[in-house]
């Protein structure tokens, strides 16, 4: 097969959701469907039952939340698909902001009752701002909701994206038969779900002007599918696939991911619809996937994913080229050649090795500490950058260290590993030696993360206190003087610490703190990450 016939085979994208909208569990029934799994889990399930696949760390089974980044791939109609699972509560929304950017696609899922929620506002945005092709998977239709016509105009009134139905509920609210499915013309009707999810689901389908069709579901609920879809035809969007790859039309199917309530026909229509990888833009132009020479990027680093191992990966997307074990690269951050080996696919933490990948591929690659976010990677004889990735400056402080003095030592590696893969900002007090360090985060629940990653994976239990301040501040004078607690004015109003880089930084406790400092020190550029330095 050549490169552009396995180019046209990828379909990579995202997840994305405001928490309990359904995001795992549609992704654990992806999954089934393609024949990855053979029995779905419950995400919220009870003990005697499985969990979900994507959800691997202990404390994502405990919480019934993803607090990371998920990688799935499985083949389906002739597909290769690599899934993205990203977490959906707001406090990691930097882990799903960097995963958006490994992507060609996203799929937002909706609750049926709740519709548009505030994360899934922030999550939208992003994708509109990279020209994201969306697709929408209205959840839930299992438990009463909202009117679907209602669903559809808060994507446009809400999002300002316009929605175009692919499928249409059959039935009553709450007690939906199936769907009609617009392109094909015809509805299938599920069966009762007798698996709790866990199988797929065994439906028939009726052509439109099928005598029986009125039989099964009865006149009343026959006339409104009726009325709806004259509605639709009418009044409703016109179907445009540019727009719909330009990320203003967004293809909409409602389904239940819990009862596997229409979730086939939205796979099959996906990957139908859905874009190959697309160009990349670097630092020598624009680089399309089809570019014989092999080019990647570092979107994700994750530590001990296997605790047996203590082993750290690096998440690769492939941009160009074709990946192949042992191969050598460059790399552009610190301007060497380096060996690609133990490449490694994935099913959540299940793994197996690989000898080659292409472009839309999702490869992990053992990290013995060289790779950072945002790394690229090349051949060796076309040497280039990607473009930067957005980094988000933290709202919430704490003072951490080790309950126990004697293992201090695995509490700095532990601490190292967890700020690399981009889940803390870690800072230095001046003068307050390695005891204890400030740690930065965007939410409070990543700090409950770390302690917890700390205990289970380094044995390491943590004091961790609260700081008052909200806002962080990166410094620097014009005339090129030096920062320091003494050449800054007022920095006793706030924290004086040192990033990673010994970059000076100032926390404070609001933004009037901050005007004070700046209006007392006229010769100080304050800057909110240290990418504006």
């Amino acid at each position: 097969m050549t490169l552009t016939e396995e180019i046209a085979k990828r379909r990579t994208f995202a997840i994305i959701s405001h928490p309990d909208a359904g995001k795992t569990t549609l992704t654990e029934k992806l999954l089934l469907y393609g024949g990855a799994i053979h029995l779905a889990g419950s995400i919220k399930s009870r003990k005697t039952q499985r969990h979900a696949v994507s959800d691997w760390m202990e404390i994502e089974k405990q919480r019934g939340i993803s607090v990371t980044s998920s990688v799935l791939q499985f083949d389906y109609a002739g597909c290769r698909i690599n899934i993205l699972d990203t977490p959906g509560h707001q406090d990691f929304s930097e882990d799903t902001y960097r995963t958006l950017m490994a992507v060609d696609s996203a799929v937002m899922i909706l609750d049926a009752a709740k519709g548009v929620e505030a994360q899934t506002k922030k999550l939208f945005k992003v994708c509109r701002e990279r020209r994201i092709p969306i697709f929408t998977f209205i959840n839930k239709l299992d438990r009463y909701g909202k009117i679907p016509l209602d669903l559809t105009d808060e994507l446009e009134n809400v999002l300002g994206i316009r929605a175009y139905p692919m499928n249409w509920p059959v039935g009553v609210d709450g007690k939906y038969l199936g769907v009609f499915d617009r392109r094909k013309n015809q509805v299938e009707l599920f069966a009762e779900d007798t698996t709790h999810g866990q199988k797929e689901r065994a439906s028939e389908t009726f052509a439109a002007d099928d005598p029986q069709l009125v039989e099964r579901i009865g006149q009343d609920n026959f006339d409104a599918l009726q009325d709806d879809l004259l509605l639709l035809d009418e009044a409703g969007e016109v179907w445009d696939k540019s727009k719909v790859d330009a990320g203003e039309l967004t293809p909409t199917f409602f389904g239940s991911a819990m009862t596997n309530f229409g979730v086939q026909n939205f796979l099959e229509e996906y990957l139908r619809l859905a874009p190959p990888p697309a160009p990349r833009l670097s630092s020598d132009g624009i680089i399309e996937p089809e570019d014989e020479k092999f080019s990647a990027f570092v979107f994700k680093i994750q530590a001990n994913m296997n605790p047996a191992h203590r082993d750290r990966l690096a998440f690769i997307r492939i941009c160009s080229g074709k990946f192949e074990r042992n191969m050598n690269v460059w790399h552009a951050q610190t301007d060497k050649l380096i060996k690609l080996a133990q490449p490694q696919q994935f099913l959540a933490q299940d793994r197996q090795i690989i000898d080659e990948a292409f472009p839309g591929d999702i490869v992990g690659l053992f990290d013995p500490g060289i790779f950072g976010i945002g790394d690229t990677l090349t051949d060796t004889a076309h040497k280039f950058k990607f473009e930067d990735f957005p980094t988000f400056p933290p709202e919430k402080f704490a003072r951490v260290q080790a309950k126990d003095t004697m293992k201090r030592k695995q509490f700095a590696k532990g601490i190292d590993q967890l700020t690399q893969e981009g889940a803390i900002q870690l800072f230095n007090q001046v003068g307050a030696g390695t005891e204890s360090y400030v740690v930065g985060t965007v939410g409070t629940l990543q700090f409950e993360v770390l302690q917890y990653r700390l205990k289970s994976e380094y044995g390491v239990d943590v004091l961790l206190t609260m700081l008052p301040f909200e806002v962080a501040r990166w410094l620097k004078f014009n005339d090129g003087t030096k920062v320091t607690p003494a050449s800054l004015r007022g920095a006793d109003r706030g924290l004086f610490v040192l990033d990673r880089d010994e970059n000076p930084v100032l926390l404070v406790e609001n933004e009037w703190a901050l005007g004070w400092i700046r209006d007392n020190n006229p010769k100080l550029e304050m800057f909110a990450t240290p990418a504006e330095l």
